[in-house]
């Protein structure tokens, strides 16, 4: 397995290691419940580096990225991004991802265990046009700072850039550490305010310890995989290989806003695929809530009187709700607020509710 350039700070800090997309991740330091606490009421710092970052580059970038992306990469002002997917001629995604734009060409953030295959993918799409795509996952580290006083405490180690003028999805250039021209991002993926760090590999460590030192004094902790599962969950962002996956509806996913269906955006991978599946939609993605004793977990289906309508894509223990909580696709027609169902584990049936996502907002609780 691999192992990012913050392995050994991980090891050192006691954090439980696992697998995670063909790296070794921390899973967690302590408590996941109360990692998830800690992201919600102050700030907590996460190594990304396993995301896989490409950069698509040449006079064809921008033509390359919408052909095989189904958002609209020539509509987006330099300094923003996007969130989309990479779809097979079927409309099933092989991949959800970042679109960063700049003056350079397009930088590409992908999931860990995908990094290879999206990589051939694009790049067996790139034909006659004048564009490269590099992997600069293992030469680089990728930092997330996340909760409510993340750009207090990124501003205490960040110089020539004003943080409050990045705006949710977009990014900006700052000198971080000392590092020069430091790509700084604003999307997060807990449903807090945060930042992600983009550095040279050799640095990750080091920026890590400044940023854990500048905020100490404001309780930020390092947060693993476990914690962040659950925060993005509870903010009812997809993960692949749970909400989204080969076998998938993106059009049932909750993900409609990232398919450009327009005419400016013309054909692309997938498109006429996305366009069927909007005609046999039958199911839809929605939370459930459950206070018995069992926990929802991927595959676990829902039963209404006898009969199955549903199942939960994603599970977990909410930190901040303090009660179970799912993402599960359910029947159209069953599929509203308030609805009742049952949630069978290993045979044993408990009740569960219909809940709309998110289940938490920063600006609007649930």
């Amino acid at each position: 397995m691999k192992e990012t350039p913050l392995h050994t700070v991980h090891v050192q800090l006691g954090a439980r290691m696992v697998e995670f997309g063909g790296w070794q991740m921390p899973l967690q330091y302590g408590s996941i419940l109360e990692e998830g606490r800690t992201v919600r009421s102050t700030s907590g710092l996460f190594d990304l580096s396993h995301m896989g970052r490409l950069e698509v580059q040449g006079r064809d970038a921008v033509a390359l990225v919408d052909r095989v992306c189904t958002n609209h990469c020539a509509r987006m002002p330099t300094g923003s991004i996007r969130y989309s997917l990479l779809c097979r001629e079927d409309g099933h995604p092989l991949d959800d991802l970042l679109i960063y734009r700049d003056e350079q060409g397009v930088t590409l953030v992908v999931n860990a265990s995908n990094t290879g295959r999206d990589l051939e993918w694009i790049r067996a799409h790139a034909r006659g046009l004048a564009a490269e795509v590099r992997d600069t996952t293992e030469t680089s580290a990728m930092l997330a700072l996340q909760g409510p006083r993340s750009q207090e405490i990124l501003a205490r180690i960040t110089h020539a850039v004003d943080l409050a003028s990045i705006r949710y999805y977009h990014f900006g250039f700052g000198t971080v550490a000392g590092l020069p021209r430091t790509r700084i991002s604003r999307t997060g993926y807990t449903g807090e305010d945060g930042f992600e760090l983009y550095l040279p590999a050799s640095e990750g460590a080091r920026v890590w310890h400044e940023l854990m030192t500048a905020g100490a004094a404001l309780g930020l902790r390092p947060i693993g995989l476990g914690a962040r599962d659950v925060l993005r969950l509870e903010a009812g962002m997809a993960l692949y290989g749970h909400e989204l996956s080969e076998e998938s509806n993106p059009r049932e996913a909750g993900v409609e806003f990232a398919l450009a269906l327009t005419p400016e955006k013309g054909d692309f991978l997938g498109r006429s695929g996305l366009e069927n599946l909007g005609r046999t939609r039958g199911a839809r993605l929605v939370g459930i809530t459950t206070a018995g004793p069992r926990v929802p977990r991927q595959g676990h289906e829902l039963f209404r009187n006898g009969e199955r309508v549903g199942q939960v894509a994603s599970g977990g223990v909410s930190p901040t709700l303090d009660t179970n909580i799912g993402s599960a696709f359910v029947r159209l027609g069953l599929d509203q607020e308030g609805e009742q169902l049952e949630l069978d584990v290993r045979g044993k049936r408990q009740p569960c509710r219909v809940r709309e996502l998110p289940f938490y907002s920063r600006t609007r609780k649930k």
